[in-house]
């Protein structure tokens, strides 16, 4: 079931003062953006953070699941999403321990 678009625009809305929040349609779902990185996947309606130790440490009790089969595991969010100050603040310390993106080879 791929998710729905105001559900992705929500959880954008949620994050933006993490930084410069853009999404991403890939592969029938959602990938979020801040700062360049891929913090996030939006599936199924779930939102799923790339994990990191800053990440744990913010969230505390982590559920960690796996957004599509054969994927890494990511920190599932289920209750905070509602909390913008709690979210962005997670978005915000997953994106500045993520490395920057490689830039994109010429052609």
């Amino acid at each position: 079931m791929a998710s729905d678009p105001d559900f992705v625009q929500f959880i954008a809305e949620q994050v933006e003062a993490a930084g410069d929040i853009f999404y991403r349609k890939m592969f029938g779902e959602y990938a979020v953006y801040c700062n360049r990185k891929v913090v996030a996947l939006v599936c199924d309606n779930q939102l799923f953070v790339k994990p990191t130790a800053a990440g744990r440490s913010h969230i505390g009790k982590v559920i960690e699941a796996s957004p599509y089969p054969g994927a890494k595991m990511y920190f599932l969010i289920e209750d905070n999403v509602d909390d913008r100050e709690w979210i962005s603040e997670l978005i915000r310390v997953t994106a500045n321990e993520l490395p920057d993106p490689k830039p994109k080879k010429k052609k």
